[in-house]
């Protein structure tokens, strides 16, 4: 009998001391479960790799709704703010007034087709015209800074950039270039037919984005469950801040760039100072780089004119980074999304990557909203798992809590 025991108490051990391994080495090890994730996920994504087919709808969709839906968007945070301040304060209808601003715009337009399109059409095929010579004059400087004997390699690498850019820029080459990228007549038809429907559905989804666009994200989480629904809707509301700081910061500061690009530009008799200030102000769309790439044409013209007009340029170019760096950015922007300038750089070079120039564009709110996404689920992480999060403060607490009990 003693014998049985023995043999029976040994395999409970072996048994035991088997589940105890496996429960140690696999289910508890936080290593192990994040392996088996990301195998899991690199099997989903290699799945629906192979099945590119069930998004090809989606994707088709996608392309038609979302031109005229990031164009209304961007209008809607523009313009709701006065629409919810005329309902607040003057208990205004919400449809007036949007049909007051809808009238206002369109007056805008039809000005700016009537005045404005023609000067600038005429300042940019002038430009455009005689781009080359600027572009020579420009290149002849940058390779005299790069003359000895030590920097041939890095002079040689220029005057190729240089023959591949002014190439394409020559009168008639950059026009011919876009009926070259396109297949067919289709795809121009195509093309043309999505920039029209676009143009004409934009304003119908802005007018109901601004009517009942407060309703959203109640009907958007009323199809989760209760205890979903508090939160969700705070990510919605993180979200909605977030690119609605962004939106208009950005607008307000392009703007008020190419404003003053504009200004300056007239004061030192610079040519074409309309064109470049709206240049200066759609690439100030791009952070960090924008101001810079809309210098390369005024300093090319500046430089082909005259050296001191192009120290003048550079003096527009010094003042206007200082107003923008040291009064409006922070007084528009203020501290909302404040990232690191790597990390714009990272988001710019990746999302140009993947999806060109919209990329560019829109990538750095689109991080804004992913980082809104992750850092709520992070934060219910360490909620629902305290153990594994445990601060400096808190640790101490534990500890002389255990010898407390000891």
């Amino acid at each position: 009998m003693e014998g049985k025991d023995s043999k029976v108490t040994k395999k409970s051990e072996a048994g035991k001391w088997s589940a105890s391994w496996f429960f140690n080495w696999i289910v508890n090890s936080r290593l192990a479960i994040s392996l088996l994730v990301i195998l899991l996920v690199l099997l989903v994504i290699l799945v629906l790799g192979k099945m590119k087919w069930i998004f090809s709808p989606l994707t088709i969709i996608l392309n038609t709704v979302a031109m005229p839906v990031i164009l209304a968007g961007v209008f809607y945070y523009l313009i709701n703010p006065l629409v919810d301040w005329t309902e607040k304060k003057y208990h205004v209808r919400r449809s007036l007034t949007i049909t007051g601003v809808f009238v206002i715009l369109a007056l805008l337009i039809a000005w700016g087709i009537g005045s404005l399109i023609p000067v600038i059409q005429t300042q940019t095929q002038e430009f455009l015209n005689n781009w080359p010579e600027y572009w020579d004059k420009l290149e002849k400087f940058i390779l005299g800074l790069f003359s000895a004997d030590g920097l041939k390699d890095l002079q040689n690498k220029l005057a190729s950039i240089n023959s591949e850019v002014g190439d394409f820029l020559k009168p008639g080459k950059a026009i011919s270039f876009l009926p070259k990228s396109l297949n067919s007549l289709g795809s121009i038809i195509s093309r043309v037919t999505s920039v029209i429907i676009s143009v004409v559905t934009a304003p119908l989804i802005l007018f109901y984005l601004l009517k009942d666009g407060h309703d959203l994200p109640d009907y958007l989480v009323s199809f989760l469950p209760n205890r979903y629904r508090l939160g969700v809707k705070d990510v919605f509301k993180s979200m909605n801040t977030q690119l609605s700081n962004y939106i208009r910061g950005q607008l307000g500061v392009a703007f008020l760039v190419a404003l003053m690009f504009w200004i300056g530009y007239m004061i030192i008799g610079l040519k074409y100072a309309l064109l470049l200030g709206i240049i200066a102000g759609f690439l100030n769309l791009i952070p960090y780089l924008g101001s810079f790439l809309a210098m390369v044409p005024a300093v090319a013209l500046g430089l082909f004119t005259s050296p001191f007009m192009l120290v003048k340029v550079l003096i527009v170019f010094v003042i206007e980074q200082t107003l923008e760096g040291r009064l409006i950015s922070p007084l528009i922007l203020g501290n909302s999304m404040k990232f690191h300038p790597l990390t714009v750089l990272f988001v710019l070079l990746v999302s140009g990557k993947i999806f060109g120039l919209l990329g560019v564009i829109i990538g750095v709110p689109g991080y804004a909203v992913l980082k809104v996404i992750v850092s709520t689920y992070f934060d219910w992480f360490k909620r629902s798992h305290p153990n594994l999060y445990v601060t400096g403060q808190t640790e101490n607490k534990i500890i002389i809590q255990k010898d407390d009990d000891q």
